[in-house]
């Protein structure tokens, strides 16, 4: 009886370790690029940084993405907080920068 629940212990132990082992990279980017593609719409938030020369420009970021690739990229410098959105709707492409209110149609 005592050896039966030695064996079942170290069986349990055994399938634990063994069952939790890392991911690598490329499985996390496949499963990330898996629900990515299957997902209808999603947001995403984050700082991007630019480096030219030796200025580095640091931007805080947010897309809104809807499924057949309609999608509005709001950027906004952390430096001078100007603002910058770029849109895409079944029309076309608008860019509307700091400096003015009226969009840009980029591509039709």
């Amino acid at each position: 009886m005592k050896l039966k629940k030695i064996i079942g212990l170290t069986l349990a132990i055994l399938l634990l370790v063994t069952g939790c082992g890392e991911k690598s990279g490329e499985d996390v980017v496949k499963s990330v690029s898996d629900k990515v593609s299957e997902a209808s719409s999603y947001n995403l938030k984050g700082n991007m940084e630019i480096y030219a020369d030796e200025e580095t420009f640091t931007y805080s970021i947010e897309v809104d993405f809807l499924k057949d690739n309609f999608y509005k990229v709001k950027m906004v410098n952390q430096t001078n907080n100007h603002e910058q959105i770029i849109l895409r709707n079944s029309d076309a492409v608008y860019v509307q920068t700091h400096e003015s209110t009226q969009q840009k149609n980029l591509i039709v």
